[in-house]
């Protein structure tokens, strides 16, 4: 090969090098291994609590939303996975002064549940994997279940976190350490997430993105013969390495079909400031939301579990838990090198 034509090819390689992933051969191995883990069962098992008329449509503060913070702790304690060290349990207290301080609706105090991962060798880096799992409750006397809002995101950090926890008791612990981030309030405001990243348990500075599910558990009008797909918003505005991680993580382990539509800055429905990572990202962390769109049954007590499709649920979460798998264990940092626009 003539030199000329070879150094223009070294370039372009050195070039890509940049942002692409950061995988060993072996990493990739254990990946495989601990997507494949991952269980429709569990999540099933999970949503059919988690959404059930138990739960009186968990809206923010309510009794029923204890229920389904004491259920996700219990479920916590019962794979091993604790809280932070600096904090007493697993609570981080939303007083109702906060929530009702931009618009008073009467919520009573509420609570964000987080649950946590220590990493093996960048511990101080943290890695924030975060659903909301509060809903709108009971209207007119009807249960608004809330099974894919935000059912289905809540269920898929429980069973993030239990693979997770599988591979740390094996010996393949995550680098950096994982907080599941359990967040209430985001029916009335993204309250509980923009409280966290007003009183972050880690400081913002140490945390390295944030990987954010919400409503991932059904298919939209625009995707009436498949459910194999997921939009991807935010992840190209404050770092160059967060999409094409999401992109080569997905052609490994997923290969659903991708969508941006709504990443589009000109996107009339604004998703990217109607979720929870929005609150991360406003303070500089890379951060992405994980999405499948509206349907029929949105904010409606048809949102039940009955209609979660749960092999795109599956596949989703698995996305999402190998997005989060080589963001932990790279050997360098996740860049934040975008300025959000």
């Amino acid at each position: 090969m003539r030199i000329k034509f070879l150094l223009p090819v070294l370039a372009l390689a050195m070039a890509c090098c940049k942002t692409a992933p950061v995988t060993t051969d072996k990493q990739s191995a254990d990946a495989h291994r601990y997507v494949n883990m991952m269980s429709e069962a569990h999540l099933r098992k999970d949503l059919t609590v988690v959404a059930s008329d138990q739960m009186e449509g968990r809206e923010t503060g309510s009794e029923g939303q204890k229920k389904a913070g004491l259920y996700l702790i219990s479920r916590y304690k019962e794979m091993g996975v604790s809280h932070p060290p600096a904090m007493e349990n697993y609570y981080q207290p939303v007083p109702a002064s906060y929530l009702n301080a931009r618009r008073n609706l009467g919520l009573p105090d509420s609570e964000n549940i987080l649950a946590y991962i220590p990493g093996s060798q960048f511990p101080n880096e943290i890695v924030v994997i975060s659903a909301h799992y509060d809903h709108v409750g009971i209207i007119n006397g009807e249960i608004f279940n809330g099974a894919d809002d935000d059912g289905s995101g809540t269920v898929a950090l429980v069973e993030m976190a239990r693979v997770f926890s599988e591979a740390k008791k094996n010996g393949h612990g995550p680098k950096r350490s994982l907080l599941f981030l359990h967040v209430t309030g985001e029916e009335h405001g993204l309250h509980g997430s923009r409280y966290y990243a007003e009183n972050p348990v880690f400081p913002i500075a140490n945390t390295v993105a944030n990987i954010n599910i919400d409503m991932i558990g059904r298919r939209d009008t625009e995707h009436p013969n498949t459910n194999q797909y997921l939009y991807v918003i935010g992840a190209d505005r404050l770092s160059s390495e967060l999409d094409p991680i999401i992109k080569a993580q997905n052609e490994r382990f997923t290969k659903l079909d991708l969508n941006y539509k709504f990443n589009d800055r000109n996107d009339p429905n604004r998703f990217y400031f109607r979720s929870d990572h929005y609150n991360f990202a406003r303070k500089g962390v890379p951060s992405v939301f994980f999405f499948s769109g509206v349907h029929e049954d949105y904010h409606k007590p048809s949102d039940v579990v009955e209609k979660i499709e749960f092999d795109a649920l599956l596949s989703r979460a698995r996305l999402a838990f190998a997005v989060a798998w080589e963001i932990a264990n790279r050997d360098k940092r996740l860049a934040a090198d975008r300025d959000g626009n």
